[in-house]
């Protein structure tokens, strides 16, 4: 646990960095205020500006139409025709994705790099003569446009023959994960999965997740890790939907710890609870962890891409409920994007992607809300008036915390200035990094929020209010070409 203080309204504020064990016998009003003071590390905070990323799942399952391989596949099927990964990446980058996550291995163990570690690789295959490295070309491909790479590596291999003899498996694995970041560039997020089996060909495999997270600390040591590391968290569903009340502060112990079955089991808390961080679930709690939800769903049905699937691409309408209920619930999305056989993002898929962002960028491109400025400091309880310069159509509210300094606020109210009276329009929970919250719209000069209970004093870094149109009612159409505008710059999405 690390702890660093911060001088703000002439009084010094004790913070605790990414955790905080709790002492013995301390009442849970001692516990809540202790919460209050919990914050992101560096790295878990610059990544929560993301709020947008693409997982490209792409690899031999591609040619095979299995979601999991079992590692037997031949190398030979591997042949995208016309592989673009600069089609890829900016596509991404014109519809609003910041990060671009590669799958480098899935479960099957085939590799989408040059690597020492195994034959089951691109350099098996015809692609490119064996020569053809797919990672080096969406790292080249993110370097231009200037989209940030993550890399998916799957710690589970159907097709490692060292996998079950668990120290030769892990020097091997970690082979993998060192040449992936050693020879692409700058990686800000290492996503690891869970899925394994406890009994492969007779033998258990144990991770040594610890010597896992020292190869990242050591050789990438701006990324996060997701998923089975203490940085990010799934949000415990592959639906695209966070939870009404969604903490970042969660007792919740991360699944590569030792001791995470048996914690939190006593706890009655899985990934996919409820309740992960209210006053309730605090109340037994012995530790807390900064450990901020990311929501991962995919375009399609499946991961991988499938000629069947094609008119079964998620419509611009759901990917914009989507959004309102991840990005705009407190986490980050993560949407899987397959690329087809020919290795380019399929045309239903992009056309998808273009309406989603073109409406987002519609929507949140301009903050109607005049003074937009940071309240700091603020007791539980307090009102806060903002107002628009004159009266406007409103269905859409955004609010943010300054999770710098903690996630605080537990409910709050919001109200319309509507014929010459306060009407409230929306009652809600948490905040954290976003809430974007949607009402049925409303003629209106200004707007009062008011904050109803707080863990401590509370920070709001921004707000906005906002206008969406039906879907459907979009007309600028250059929005909707390979032209389409840029929304990955706009603050306030």
């Amino acid at each position: 646990m690390t702890i660093f203080f911060c001088c703000s309204c002439q009084q010094q504020e004790k913070y605790y960095i990414k955790n905080l064990t709790f002492p013995e016998n301390i009442s849970l009003d001692e516990k809540v205020e202790m919460a209050s003071r919990l914050v992101p590390s560096r790295q878990q905070l610059e990544w929560q500006k993301i709020e947008l990323s693409a997982c490209l799942n792409f690899g031999i399952n591609t040619f095979t139409g299995r979601e999991w391989g079992d590692g037997q596949e031949d190398a030979q099927l591997f042949n995208p025709t016309e592989l673009d990964a600069e089609q890829w990446v900016k596509t991404l980058k014109e519809c609003g994705f910041k990060m671009a996550i590669i799958t480098a291995k899935h479960h099957d163990g085939f590799c989408l790099w040059q690597t020492k570690t195994t034959q089951h690789s691109v350099a098996a295959s015809p692609w490119k003569n064996g020569k053809g490295d797919v990672i080096k070309e969406v790292s080249d491909a993110c370097h231009k446009y200037g989209i940030k790479l993550g890399i998916y590596l799957s710690p589970w291999d159907r097709n490692a023959e060292s996998y079950g003899d668990s120290e030769k498996y892990n020097d091997f694995f970690k082979q993998q994960l060192t040449e992936l970041l050693t020879h692409y560039g700058k990686i800000h997020e290492v996503w690891f999965d869970g899925a394994s089996v406890e009994d492969f060909n007779g033998k258990k495999q144990v991770y040594n997740w610890d010597d896992f997270y020292q190869t990242v600390y050591q050789l990438q040591p701006d990324a996060v890790i997701a998923i089975m590391g203490d940085d990010v968290r799934w949000v415990g569903n592959d639906n695209g939907y966070a939870r009404v009340s969604e903490w970042s502060t969660t007792p919740l112990v991360p699944g590569s710890y030792a001791r995470s079955e048996k914690v939190n089991r006593s706890l009655n808390i899985r990934t996919n609870s409820n309740d992960l961080g209210s006053r309730n679930v605090l109340k037994n709690a012995t530790e807390l962890f900064w450990y901020p939800s990311e929501v991962s769903v995919s375009i399609r049905p499946g991961l991988f891409y499938r000629s069947q699937h094609d008119q079964q691409v998620k419509t611009a309408n759901q990917l914009v409920d989507i959004y309102y209920n991840s990005v705009g619930s407190n986490s980050s999305l993560l949407l899987h994007i397959p690329p087809d056989k020919r290795g380019l993002l399929h045309e239903n898929d992009v056309m998808q992607l273009r309406k989603f962002a073109a409406h987002i960028n519609t929507v949140f491109n301009e903050n109607l809300i005049t003074n937009n400025i940071p309240h700091h400091n603020l007791k539980e309880g307090s009102q806060t008036t903002y107002q628009l310069n004159e009266k406007e159509y409103v269905n859409v509210f955004m609010i943010q915390e300054d999770i710098s300094r903690g996630q605080r606020i537990e409910s709050f109210k919001l109200e319309a200035y509507i014929n010459d009276r306060w009407e409230c329009v929306a009652n809600g929970t948490t905040i954290g990094h976003k809430r974007l919250i949607r009402f049925p719209k409303v003629e209106t000069d200004k707007f009062r929020l008011t904050i109803n209970k707080s863990r401590n004093r509370y920070n709001i870094s921004q707000v906005g209010g906002y206008y969406e149109k039906p879907l459907n009612e979009i007309k600028n159409r250059d929005l909707l070409t390979d032209k389409s505008h840029d929304v990955s710059n706009n603050n306030d999405i």
